[in-house]
Formats: C-alpha cells, structure tokens, sequence
C-alpha cells in the first residue's frame, strides 16, 4: 500500500506543534516537524479563561503550520486542541479564531481520547514491543497515564497535573529557593497519594514487569540535556534511558537555578526554561511513587497516534 502524506497540528497548553509524515499501517515517518510556544494557558488557572492575546498567538501558529503542511504535501491536516482548550469557558473564542484564520475544523479532544492517542503513537516504536508500559505524557495542563501491553490497554486517565498549571500555582521565586522546592514536592505528593495511586495501583501491582515510558517535551529535553544536543534529533533522543539517579540529579540543578542559568544548560529551549523544572519534579514524584528506576524516552505519541488512527 502506498503511504498517504498526512499532517497534524497538536494546539496544547504550552506549544502548538506540527507533525507531517508519510503514514502507512505499519507505522509512520516524520517529514517535517514544528514547534512553536504560545503559552496559551497562560494566566489560565485562576479564571479559566484564554488570554486573547494568547489566543490570536496560537491561531497565528496554526494558520503558518496549515501553510507549511499544504506546502509539504499534506493530503489532510488535522487541528487537535487539548487541556487547556477543553476546560476553557471560552473555548469557543479559540475555536473561531483558529477556522478563521486556518480555515480548518477544530477538534477539542476530551483527556481520555488524549491518552489514547498518546498510547497508539508510542507503541509504533518496535523496541517496546511486547512489553507492558507505562506511558506518561507530561503536557502544560494535564498528564496522561496510559497502562498498557500490545495493542491492549488496561487502564488510561489524563490527571489536571502538568508543567504550566503547577508553575502558576506554586509561583516559586527566580531562583527558586530551598523552600519552593519543598512546597512543588509535598504538593506532588499530596495530588499522589489523594487522586492518582488510588486509581493506578491496580495496575501496577507487578511493578518490576513494567516498562516506564516518557513522550514529550519534558523528557525530550532532558534526553537532549544528557545527550548536549542543542536541537530536536530525533534519532539521538529516541529510546534514550534516564535513570532515577539522574533525574534527581537535574531535580536539584533546574531548581537551584535562575531561568536565565537554565537558558545556559545545553539542550534547555530558552523558551521552555522557565517550565522544565515543573515536568522534571512530575517524573521524580511518579518514578518515587511507583518505584521505578529509569524511563524511556519516546519522541512519539499524541501526533502519531492522531495519524495512526486515521489509518
């Protein structure tokens, strides 16, 4: 079967991103792959309510990624909106924007239908064949866990936990001080033990016989810190193995540090330096939850699985 040229525009809290690839139902290769930060979510949590300029921002970004996908020979392109856009009381405001100035329908898509997605795009990796995963997916707003083996999921819930909500919520200082980390530990703890060990320990009773597994922007970067990488490179970064060592190590380090230092750490977007630490602090807590001792780090997921399930 001939491989359709497909695109996927994923519009999260933090960063709109764009994916286009040749998709075929034996799996899928990038072409080309953007990513631009509009912080849609910003000022969000208190209200609720999307920021307009952050709105025009986004709507922007996906009216070039439309461009740039047509230009590169996408045949469709799907818009996919998630955390943010969901739970916004104005949600409709980004909708609008975004058709006017894409000309393309926006699909707001519901936690559940996220981690889904998330589970298909990161099972098209061959060396995680066969085993039963964990699979987290960090985002602005919220974060994905999917359980799972095969093509067969045992459980799946997107949890309000993520990079953007925790930063405005806990507010720490520029340095963060000893103390703002405490706070951002035993707030993890807490939203742990409270909403997300209850639901998950069943599945996860036979631990050691799990594979966890990380997909996007926190771990991507925190494989490309380990690795000096100063750009995305996706064959470097993919199947990268962070031990719970070295994620305690950067735990310390990010939160020590000025956003302005963390600009200077190669591999640290300076646009993302402000919120790395947020994801870093979620993986240690489920890595001390749960036991685990290493993740592995996919670069695929939620725009792979959109593809994939065009198929």
């Amino acid at each position: 079967m001939t491989p359709s040229r497909k695109a996927v525009i994923d519009v999260g809290t933090n960063s709109v991103k764009l994916l286009v690839a040749e998709v075929a139902p034996d799996g899928v290769r990038p072409v080309l792959e953007q990513s631009e930060q509009t912080r849609l979510g910003r000022g969000f949590y208190e209200t609720h309510v999307l920021l307009s300029d952050a709105i025009a921002q986004t709507a922007r970004a996906v009216a070039a990624f439309t461009r740039a996908a047509r230009e590169h020979g996408a045949s469709t392109v799907r818009v996919l909106a998630t955390s943010a856009a969901r739970d916004a009381v104005n949600r409709a405001n980004l909708i609008d924007a975004i058709e006017q100035a894409s000309g393309l329908k926006v699909e707001i898509i519901s936690g559940e239908e996220e981690a889904e997605l998330v589970f298909r795009g990161v099972i098209t990796d061959p060396k995680l064949d066969g085993r039963k995963l964990l699979i987290l997916d960090v985002g602005g707003g919220s974060t994905e866990f999917i359980v799972g083996a095969g093509k067969h999921h045992q459980f799946r819930q997107s949890f309000d936990i993520g990079t953007v909500r925790l930063l405005e919520r806990l507010r720490p200082a520029d340095p963060p001080s000893k103390q703002d980390l405490a706070n951002c530990r035993a707030r993890l703890s807490e939203f742990f033990a409270k909403e997300i060990v209850p639901i998950m320990a069943p599945s996860l009773e036979d631990r050691a016989a799990v594979t966890l597994v990380g997909t996007g922007g926190t771990t991507t970067i925190l494989a490309r810190i380990e690795k000096q990488l100063r750009g995305f490179q996706r064959d470097e970064i993919e199947g990268t193995v962070i031990s719970r060592e070295r994620i305690g190590y950067w735990m310390e380090k990010l939160w020590s540090l000025a956003v302005a230092q963390r600009r200077e750490i190669t591999g640290v977007p300076g646009s993302r330096a402000d919120i790395i630490p947020m994801g870093v602090a979620i993986y240690e807590a489920v890595m001390e939850q749960f036991g685990f001792g290493e993740v592995f780090v996919s670069t695929r997921g939620l725009r792979f699985g959109a593809l994939m399930s065009d198929e």
